[in-house]
């Protein structure tokens, strides 16, 4: 069995930090470095995770591109995830996952109307399983698939089902040096409102240095692209971040990382605070 700080990262495997009103981040952008290194031939665990963002929403891309007045609310939003890990007993040259979310929100708002100003509840939970292999010891390649269903709070519900599906790599550069990130889509059932939102499109990419046993900064680089439908425009984002991972003890980890929007068109100006915390036993 590999050793618990090989295992730790995946405890990160990345959802959707939360869908609707409260999003502004761009989908996955929830992951950090050596999210996908990626260890086969281990025995079963289980992982714990802990993600909280708080996000300005004070800014927005319009149609012309240009930063205006966006709805001035601060979201809270939490994400609880329980991650179950294992390699087939057919194939020990393989890893798989399965895991499920929890989503909470918070939003609060002094420019709402009374009784808008402070909306809270459970998010829409997400649920599904992550595959991967290693072409060589220092790569892992995997491809992972989730389900977001329509059940939590009617206040911070989608009211849809959506399906967020990617592929994910993890390319070690030396001892100090990692690249992890994937590319996927996102695909989204009509709402109760009777729309139906255009397919996503996103990339997520982190580039790390170990700079010491404890310490690990990080850049990251977030995008999407959004089609239009049912009325909805054309909508995309280009994010950038910079974080710390924080590698606490072998079986625990801190990760804090700030991000903003760089550009975009017809989407919320990311503007966020996001830490996550990961347990594995």
């Amino acid at each position: 069995m590999p050793s618990l700080p090989r295992l730790l990262p995946l405890a990160l495997l990345p959802l959707l930090a939360i869908a609707g009103t409260a999003s502004a981040q761009t989908t996955f952008d929830v992951i950090g470095p050596r999210e996908y290194e990626l260890p086969v031939g281990f025995e079963p665990f289980n992982v714990f995770v802990q993600y909280a963002t708080y996000q300005d929403n004070g800014r927005i891309f319009n149609a012309d591109g240009d930063r205006v007045d966006g709805s001035g609310s601060k979201a809270l939003t939490g994400l609880s995830k329980y991650v179950r890990f294992w390699t087939p007993e057919s194939n020990k040259k393989i890893g798989v996952a399965w895991e499920v979310i929890v989503p909470e929100v918070s939003i609060r708002n002094r420019r709402a109307p009374e009784g808008d100003r402070h909306i809270s509840g459970i998010g829409d939970p997400l649920t599904g399983f992550a595959i991967w292999y290693k072409p060589s010891e220092k790569a892992t390649l995997g491809f992972q698939s989730f389900v977001q269903i329509p059940t939590g709070t009617e206040r911070v519900s989608d009211t849809n089902w959506k399906n967020l599906s990617s592929f994910f790599w993890d390319w070690r550069m030396g001892d100090k040096f990692g690249w992890t990130g994937d590319a996927g889509f996102v695909w989204q059932s009509r709402r109760d409102s009777g729309i139906q939102p255009g397919l996503t499109l996103h990339t997520n990419n982190r580039f790390a240095y170990r700079a010491s046993q404890r310490l690990e900064p990080f850049l990251a680089l977030d995008a999407e692209h959004t089609e239009s439908n049912d009325g909805l425009p054309t909508g995309w984002a280009v994010d950038a971040g910079a974080g710390l991972m924080v590698h606490t003890f072998d079986n625990q980890s801190i990760t804090l990382r700030y991000s903003t929007s760089l550009d975009g068109k017809n989407h919320s100006v990311n503007d966020s605070f996001n830490l996550k915390y990961a347990y594995v036993w």
